[in-house]
């Protein structure tokens, strides 16, 4: 199976609750250990100033969802793992991007369109409240994706405009400067929960109903049996269907603890030992983690020390990439700063690298700039019959035709797109 690259971010707006652990933090730790699966992980703390004017709030928020994260099980070793704000070549892409996005897609964007239909509503101006930062929300999104040709982004249905809105905008961008990126795909989980809150309602910090994930164990217990349910009484059935109490006890148990609850719920049970039920079920849970989220909340300086490791390595790729697209726009040194300048271009290109064996036959490897090796040729019986076929390839590209397989095995780790990519990349600099 193929490596996919799947890049998933947070906003560093608020604490993280039980319906971010459900239904983003749990399923992405777990996607991160699959072994054909390539995380890229990030705290977007530029989204957040679109939301936020607290200074103090961004950067709380960011070491909160940061030792969340780590505490639930992400391995920084195995991911890409970094804060949005350590990546300059973020928002020097969102401005490559901006300079051919159509206003016309920006003003179809879901966030902008609720503002006017908002301000149409109270009668204000149309425009009210509106900031360049929300209307160009969909662009920084983009740049956050195809900065590193993520091939899956996990959204919910209500993401999946943005997604789409990157495509397009990949696209556009493919078709005036040549093909650089990777057209991304919404990954929409149909079967990850949507949690409800204290009243009933979509948990969410809008309607300030959450239950924060790393709450105290009285302060969780306390909250969950402040959750809102009907005047059913001791012996009265009860139903499952539209409980809170039931749906948030559904998302952390297995199908048979489940369907033990259900039967409770039909015998009767008493909506204080129901709530009990439920503390005791995630508390059961969450208890082993919350150690190691205290621990990192009282020492920021080791989540610091990840976050600047991830983004060391997350540049790794950004860097030479857009060394790549700044030379695509047009972005290019002058002529008696050429000679320096395509050094430094070819230390971040792709090389083959052709040597000889014991066999005595001759080999060579396709790397990318980090030195990853992307294809394995076959044996050949000359240098010079080696040196073909590496012609062959940089001509065509290794998915070109069925022919060139022969010559080539994509290696382990490595997808036959990534060295397309990096063959796109030598003959545009040829």
């Amino acid at each position: 199976m193929s490596t996919v690259r799947v890049l998933t971010g947070i906003t560093t707006s608020g604490t993280p609750h039980l319906g971010n652990y459900v239904g983003a933090v749990r399923p992405t730790v777990r996607a991160s250990r699959l072994p054909h699966v390539e995380s890229f992980l990030f705290l977007a703390d530029y989204h957040a100033l679109i939301k936020t004017g607290e200074p103090a709030r961004v950067q709380r928020s960011t070491l909160e969802i940061a030792a969340t994260w780590i505490a639930c099980g992400l391995d920084p070793a195995k991911v890409t793992f970094y804060r949005q704000s350590d990546i300059p070549e973020i928002p020097e892409l969102t401005w490559f991007l901006t300079c051919l996005t159509g206003k016309g897609l920006l003003n179809r964007a879901h966030a902008y369109k609720a503002m006017l239909d908002r301000n149409a509503a109270t009668g204000a101006d149309p425009d009210d409240g509106v900031t360049a930062g929300l209307f160009m929300y969909p662009v920084l999104m983009a740049a956050d994706i195809l900065l590193f040709n993520a091939h899956q982004v996990p959204v919910g249905r209500d993401q999946i405009q943005h997604i789409e809105m990157a495509r397009d905008i990949a696209a556009s961008f493919n078709h005036q400067y040549g093909e650089h990126f990777v057209l991304p795909e919404a990954a929409v989980e149909d079967s990850v929960a949507t949690l409800p809150g204290l009243d009933g309602r979509k948990m969410s910090k809008s309607y300030d109903n959450t239950i924060p994930l790393f709450a105290p164990r009285e302060q969780l217990r306390k909250l969950i049996l402040g959750i809102v349910t009907d005047s059913r009484a001791p012996g009265e059935p009860k139903e499952t269907e539209g409980s809170a109490l039931f749906q948030i006890y559904q998302a952390f148990a297995t199908p048979e603890e489940t369907a033990a609850f259900a039967r409770a719920f039909a015998d009767g049970i008493a909506w204080g030992d129901a709530k009990q039920a439920l503390f005791e079920r995630i508390d059961t849970e969450i208890a082993p983690m919350r150690a190691t989220y205290e621990d990192l909340m009282a020492h920021p300086e080791k989540v610091e020390a990840m976050l600047q490791a991830g983004a060391a390595k997350a540049r790794t790729v950004a860097t030479p990439f857009t060394a790549r697209l700044r030379h695509a726009v047009g972005l290019r040194p002058l002529q008696a700063a050429v000679e320096t300048r395509a050094k430094a271009d070819k230390a971040a290109l792709p090389t083959f690298k052709q040597y000889r064996e014991k066999d005595g036959c001759f080999y060579y490897k396709l790397a990318d700039a980090r030195g990853r090796v992307l294809l394995q040729s076959q044996g050949y019986a000359s240098p010079k019959h080696c040196g073909e076929a590496i012609a062959h390839l940089k001509a065509q590209g290794w998915s070109a035709s069925p022919a060139l397989h022969e010559m080539a095995a994509v290696a382990e780790g490595a997808s036959a797109a990534e060295a397309d990519t990096a063959l796109q990349v030598l003959r545009e600099v040829a």
